[in-house]
């Protein structure tokens, strides 16, 4: 453990070293060189072999200098950011929009890149670092999120009283699929600089819950960033739903988690307009409870409004019984081709391994 910690240190001081416009030794490109090639999974995720590792490694060191100015100014307006940055954007951060530029130059139109992630994971922030990078690259990125896509709050009322078990916003069913298809369509074709208005959802309105709000208009897009906390997701078969899981433990929880899978084929088309998936992953779904207490208790700490911890176990719980994470969620990551990324979140927020869906840990 010493010598892992020891080993970590020297390699954060020469990333410290590059983004500053240093010069690294030989020997101290080929331990860079090394240690990236040992997280073999990562490696493998990100296309970098040894025949391509030392072109690789130096092309990312220019863009380390190129944005670092940039991405530590954001981390300094963002005090959840403060800890680990020059390592994040090293082995993540600058290899992830590096990938996202390969693939975008592989096609004549816009690249629709989807996320998920539940709350907590991170998806918001990835998001506008990537955002960052890919445009100081000179690639125009938009970020667009299936909440965007949210049936008016008159639309949900009137869904309410029809299926009084949609309790709130969020679950398969609430979002208004065919304003989503015409805006990933008309994205995916959009020219350079042609001016497109992308729906947009305040979730404040109306004691919280929320309504649409007037749209954004863009001009011009090279990659779209497409996240939310079911993108990407199939559905399964009904018969895993015949064994409890808590805390789908009732006859009408199963009915209830039954009938959102189904509605989860409605979403099919929209997923079909993604090039490719990437999966923020908790180490374990229940982290996610956790997440939103502390969320919630620094919120009840500054004097603004926040729900109990025993409201955030029923509301939590609640979006668990539509869409369990281990059912649901668990074979993006686990199937080969279901996901083309998956990135680990540690307990601390943090990102941990980074590997292609259906890898073995290895």
């Amino acid at each position: 453990m010493a010598s892992e910690i020891a080993s970590r240190a020297v390699l954060k001081e020469l990333v410290e070293r590059l983004a500053v416009g240093e010069s690294l030794t030989q020997k101290e490109w080929r331990q860079l060189e090394a240690a990236t090639l040992q997280d073999t999974r990562r490696a493998i995720a990100f296309g970098i072999t040894a025949e391509t590792i030392h072109t690789t490694l130096q092309a990312r060191s220019r863009l380390l200098q190129a944005v670092y100015p940039s991405i530590e100014q954001f981390c300094q307006r963002h005090a959840s950011l403060s800890a680990n940055v020059i390592e994040t954007l090293w082995h993540l951060w600058l290899p992830l929009a590096v990938w996202l530029k390969t693939r975008r130059q592989a096609v004549d139109r816009p690249w629709v890149q989807g996320i998920l992630g539940g709350q907590g994971t991170g998806k918001t922030t990835l998001g506008a670092i990537l955002v960052l990078i890919l445009q100081l690259c000179g690639y125009k990125t938009v970020s667009l999120s299936l909440d965007d896509f949210y049936k008016t709050y008159d639309e949900r009322l009137r869904l309410r009283e029809h299926d009084p078990r949609l309790l709130w916003r969020g679950p398969p069913g609430t979002h208004d699929l065919e304003l989503g298809l015409q805006t990933l369509d008309a994205l995916r074709q959009l020219a350079p600089e042609q001016p497109i208005s992308l729906p947009r959802f305040d979730k404040a309105l109306h004691d919280g819950a929320g309504d649409r709000i007037a749209p954004t208009l863009v001009s011009g897009a090279d990659v779209i960033l497409f996240e939310g906390w079911f993108v990407g997701v199939h559905p399964v078969d009904p018969a895993v739903f015949e064994q409890a899981i808590a805390p789908i433990i009732t006859t009408s929880d199963r009915a209830f988690a039954r009938d959102m899978n189904t509605k989860l084929t409605d979403y099919l088309p929209l997923w079909q307009r993604l090039d490719s998936l990437i999966v923020l992953h908790p180490v374990d779904y229940r982290l996610s409870k956790q997440w939103r207490k502390q969320a919630e208790q620094q919120m009840r700490a500054s004097g603004k409004p926040g729900m109990s911890d025993a409201e955030i176990d029923v509301f939590v719980e609640y979006f668990w019984k539509a869409l369990h994470p281990e059912l649901l969620i668990k074979p993006l990551v686990v199937k080969p081709g279901w996901a083309d990324l998956v990135i680990d979140i540690q307990a601390d927020h943090t990102a941990g391994a980074v590997y292609r869906g259906g890898e073995t840990n290895t």
